[in-house]
């Protein structure tokens, strides 16, 4: 078995794949986009410029969820990221979504609009992706009340999106005292070994985030 990873460790989309390699103690080389050489190698693999990507035995596979759901498929471990059961699946799929489009998408358009030159931002996109954030906020608040991970008590391909998700998210838009539930969430998922470990490997490049490093987390 011969798995490549090409990534970025302050990535929230290339965090979400290391939480999977992670929680299943996976061998895989990282290839750490940091120098030409490894730049170039990924760029000849997926020409659209997008991490992270993953080389399995010769075979390119895009996108992080795909990822996620290869590594179930063909190097599954102890922890089964995406249910067997189709219904099951089906809701740990649902609430991917939900990170990916309305927690991290957001995210990305208030960081994106903190990088362009004042006179090309977007004040009103901004609000909008504050306004959006809140709402999944709230939403997930009210589902969280009895769940311990974001479909339940099984650790899955949802709490992968959901943490480097919500880690950024409230460094963004901060996550209020009035959404307890989401709060406690971040927090267990700061506590999950995996996510950790991508945390701290992603320490060194706090200074590039463009809304100022955040001195906690």
């Amino acid at each position: 078995m011969t798995l490549t990873l090409y990534a970025h460790p302050f990535s929230s989309y290339c965090q979400k794949a290391l939480i999977a390699l992670y929680e299943n103690g996976t061998p895989f080389e990282y290839r750490i986009l940091d120098s030409e050489q490894a730049n170039a190698e990924w760029e000849a693999l997926w020409p659209i410029r997008r991490f992270p990507v993953l080389v399995d035995d010769g075979r390119t596979i895009v996108e992080t969820s795909i990822i996620i759901e290869h590594l179930d498929l063909r190097h599954p471990g102890p922890v089964r990221l995406v249910p067997e059961d189709a219904r099951t699946a089906l809701n740990v799929r649902m609430m991917d979504r939900f990170f990916d489009n309305y927690v991290m998408t957001p995210v990305q358009r208030i960081v994106s609009n903190s990088l362009r030159t004042p006179e090309a931002r977007d004040p009103q996109g901004v609000v909008e992706a504050r306004e959006m954030l809140d709402r999944s906020y709230a939403w997930l608040n009210r589902i969280m009340d009895d769940r311990e991970w974001a479909t339940g008590e099984a650790f899955s391909l949802a709490d992968c999106a959901a943490a480097p998700s919500l880690f950024y998210a409230d460094w963004v838009h901060p996550v209020s005292d009035a959404f307890a539930g989401v709060q406690a969430y971040r927090r267990r998922l700061l506590a999950r070994p995996s996510f950790a470990r991508a945390v701290d490997e992603a320490r060194p490049y706090r200074h590039l985030f463009p809304l100022g490093a955040p001195d906690r987390d």
